[in-house]
């Protein structure tokens, strides 16, 4: 769940940006798959959980783990009940999607750090690996879900558009009045490099 949830994030933040049916369709079902994969194995880990543990709920990662299973119930219904596009519902049912799906996120980084600090406190072992291997992946999935947002715009950068000539942002353009066409002419402005 750990890894299938932020996938499927990642997926449906991918997909704003498509035009192709194709593509976007994939990225639907991607988020749809890995979501609903991620629902069935926390099902199955609360199912191990409440088999094989007594479960008294006296520490704070099955206090959060039994939360965040019934939020991310409550998230896959509200997925399922989906309003079509162009619906005036659409956008408060984004919005509760979102905000429910940002929660279930959040909520499980915090519970397998306090379910590691219980594995430890339970058992004396070392998890020092796993902390960094999980701080490791949080940062990684919480960069790419950042870069999103600026990859479009990055791209973007250097690009010519149309059949204007270059113009890079230290250039000046001058228009001579005398000249009907308005010819532009390019000056660079040189940079001068005091410090070398």
């Amino acid at each position: 769940m750990g890894f299938l949830a932020p996938v499927g994030m990642l997926a449906i933040r991918l997909s704003h940006r498509e035009e192709c049916g194709t593509r976007l369709k994939i990225l639907f079902y991607l988020h749809s798959i890995s979501q609903m994969v991620a629902l069935l194995l926390s099902t199955a880990g609360a199912v191990l959980s409440f088999k094989n543990f007594t479960n008294s709920f006296n520490n704070h990662h099955q206090r959060i783990g039994l939360s965040l299973y019934g939020i991310i119930w409550l998230q896959a219904l509200v997925g399922f009940i989906r309003p079509p596009r162009g619906s005036k519902r659409r956008s408060l049912w984004f919005l509760v999607h979102w905000m429910i799906g940002t929660t279930v996120c959040l909520l499980g980084i915090i519970n397998v750090y306090t379910g590691l600090v219980a594995y430890h406190e339970k058992t004396s072992r070392s998890i020092t690996k796993w902390i960094v291997a999980l701080t490791v992946e949080v940062c990684l999935l919480a960069l790419l879900y950042l870069f999103q947002d600026k990859w479009a715009y990055i791209r973007k950068q250097g690009v010519i558009l149309g059949n204007d000539p270059a113009v890079r942002s230290i250039d000046r353009v001058v228009v001579f009045p005398q000249d009907n066409n308005k010819h532009k002419e390019t000056q660079s402005i040189s940079l001068v490099q005091e410090s070398l």
